[in-house]
């Protein structure tokens, strides 16, 4: 265990390679602090249930906590995620890819050294859990360095985002060896339809084969398919081929409209409207396919599709993704972003960000939130732009936006997600305005036209019987 504290956050611990953080009261804290090996406590009711919760334990004289346990304060905010793009670069040319201001990739790359140095800072301000993505990560020449380094740092890679090109068996059994068993999540956009997406004969081939190594390997699998009006035909047989293969979850995104995607596939783009009609039908018959068959077959656990479900496809069970907050739930004082506020982005040229998903936008917009080549990530962390946009709360959100404010769902969907606001909000503020999506979705009837299409399967979080 480690015991830390940060900025508003007085008392908390990490178990070694897990999130999150265990919430610690201040009598907690003060036993804790006496706990250094070096001295007898007298038994008590904080004790015992500290010993109960396995955050201490009985040891000999000199036997003192390493210099990772030991109690550390932290003078900045509490961030127990980062999520760094290492490279821009990537052996794929994918025609909807984000990771553009126009029609180009990001081609930009974090060195070594600077590597280094964003993983030492980020352990130093208390960070456990990264998430590395690209460009291709795989493709970064100090990867497999970088990867040792966050675990010899104490802290684990979390999710590894790749599409699979260089996974072997040797490269799985080399991130074994640092401790290192990410969740993998590959993309792939369905039969026959993967290769034209990926720009890159072959990809099909490969990225199954990625798969099914991962799974023989041990490693848990995300895979990340794309929709699109090219590929929602084969989005059903896609899947039931990932379960056969043995992937435990899937997410399906809607292409968005960026402007190298518009440029490679014209109107390819399902509309929203047809996207919310389309997508909750093809998750039920998903779902009543993997719950007929035999439980050792029932590999594909959990469907997420992107702003619009979260389906636990052999439990009968979901989640409708706007619906953020069940009746009662929703507090002002909640972040406008829990993944933002609790995640830090940092791009391939050393920016941070809300999310890496916005990072071509604000780009394209000239936004700057901030440098880790110019400005510590401490302090980035303790005041400046880029601190002022992931902390603001629900309350400070209803201020800025009055059409989020009068509105009766707001509650629920707690304004949606930012990015889409930024994106695709009229707002003059942007980041600050409404998510239109969302706005569509419970004003226009999308809700109940999703809880109808779901039939007998249990929604985990209804609206209140008031609307």
């Amino acid at each position: 265990m480690a015991i830390r504290s940060w900025m508003f956050v007085p008392g908390a611990c990490y178990k070694k390679g897990q999130l999150p953080a265990m919430p610690l009261s201040d009598d907690e804290m003060e036993v804790l602090k006496l706990c250094d090996g070096k001295q007898d406590i007298t038994p008590n009711e904080v004790i015992t249930g500290l010993l109960e919760k396995g955050i201490i334990e009985e040891c000999d004289f000199g036997n003192s906590p390493s210099e990772w346990s030991g109690y550390r304060a932290y003078p900045h905010r509490h961030f127990p995620k980062m999520n760094i793009m290492l490279t821009g670069k990537c052996n794929y040319n994918c025609l909807h890819c984000f990771n553009a201001a126009d029609n180009a990739p990001l081609m930009t790359e974090i060195g070594y050294s600077d590597a280094i140095s964003i993983i030492d800072q980020a352990a130093d301000c208390g960070i456990v859990g990264i998430t590395i993505t690209g460009g291709e990560p795989m493709l970064h020449p100090h990867f497999m360095d970088i990867v040792r380094h966050i675990h010899e740092k104490n802290m684990f890679v979390e999710e590894l985002n790749t599409n699979g090109y260089f996974i072997t068996k040797e490269v799985l059994e080399k991130l074994r060896s640092f401790g290192c068993m990410p969740l993998m999540k590959i993309s792939f956009d369905g039969i026959g339809f993967h290769d034209w997406m990926r720009n890159r004969p072959g990809a099909q081939e490969h990225t199954l084969g990625a798969i099914k190594t991962c799974i023989d390997c041990g490693f848990e699998v995300m895979v990340q398919m794309q929709v699109n009006k090219r590929n929602e035909d084969v989005l059903y047989e896609s899947a039931k081929l990932l379960n056969e293969m043995g992937v435990q979850k899937l997410r399906m995104i809607r292409t968005t409209e960026v402007p190298r995607w518009h440029e490679a596939a014209g109107d390819a783009c399902i509309p929203i409207e047809d996207y919310y009609d389309y997508m909750p039908r093809l998750a039920k018959k998903l779902a009543d396919h993997i719950s007929s068959l035999p439980k050792d077959k029932q590999h594909l656990k959990k469907l997420i599709i992107w702003q619009l479900l979260t389906v636990y496809l052999s439990e009968g069970s979901y989640i409708i993704y706007p619906v953020k907050y069940g009746k009662g739930e929703c507090q002002d004082t909640y972040p406008t972003c829990h993944g933002n506020r609790g995640m830090v982005g940092v791009t391939s040229a050393g920016d941070v960000v809300p999310c890496l998903q916005m990072s071509g936008t604000l780009m394209e917009r000239g936004d700057f939130l901030g440098n880790l080549y110019d400005t510590p990530l401490s302090e980035l962390l303790a005041e400046g732009p880029y601190l002022d946009m992931i902390t603001k709360n629900l309350y400070q959100l209803k201020e800025l936006s009055a059409k989020c404010r009068d509105c009766r769902f707001f509650s629920y969907c707690g304004g949606g997600c930012r990015a889409l606001a930024y994106l695709y909000g009229s707002d003059s503020n942007k980041y600050w305005g409404e998510d239109p999506l969302k706005c569509r979705f419970f004003n226009e009837g999308y809700y109940e036209r999703t809880v109808e299409a779901m039939g007998d399967m249990t929604n985990l979080r209804p609206l209140g019987d008031e609307l």
